[in-house]
């Protein structure tokens, strides 16, 4: 008898329950597309049980469902909450540019270390 093995799903949402993977997955999809992102962050919220998130971002679930579909479009207000309720954040950065590799919180201020921007090219 063949060896039984997990959905690709299952097993999906079991790693998405980990805050760490879910940033991943979801930065991974917002580089693909708008909609790939929305639906990205609701398979983590599924991961972690929608009705919770739902609950902690003070939103109806059924909401979050439409919300969170290919074709949705959260307010700002909203995507902040769920992001939140998923122990997530947004971050900005510029194109083009490398991703800072320390950063240092200071009296409620980021501050980037000399040592991870890039040096300007002499002229």
């Amino acid at each position: 008898m063949p060896k039984r093995t997990l959905d690709f799903r299952e097993e999906l949402l079991k790693d998405l329950a980990d805050p760490s993977e879910a940033a991943h997955y979801i930065d991974a999809a917002l580089e693909d597309s708008e909609e790939m992102f929305l639906v990205a962050l609701r398979d983590v919220a599924e991961a972690r049980q929608m009705s919770k998130v739902a609950n902690a971002a003070g939103v109806a679930r059924e909401s979050i469902y439409r919300m969170l579909s290919a074709t949705g479009n959260p307010t700002h207000t909203n995507l902040v909450g769920i992001l939140k309720a998923l122990d997530l954040r947004l971050s900005v950065e510029a194109i083009g540019m490398p991703k800072a590799k320390k950063l240092q919180r200071s009296k409620g201020r980021t501050r980037i270390q000399p040592s991870a921007l890039p040096v300007p090219p002499s002229r």
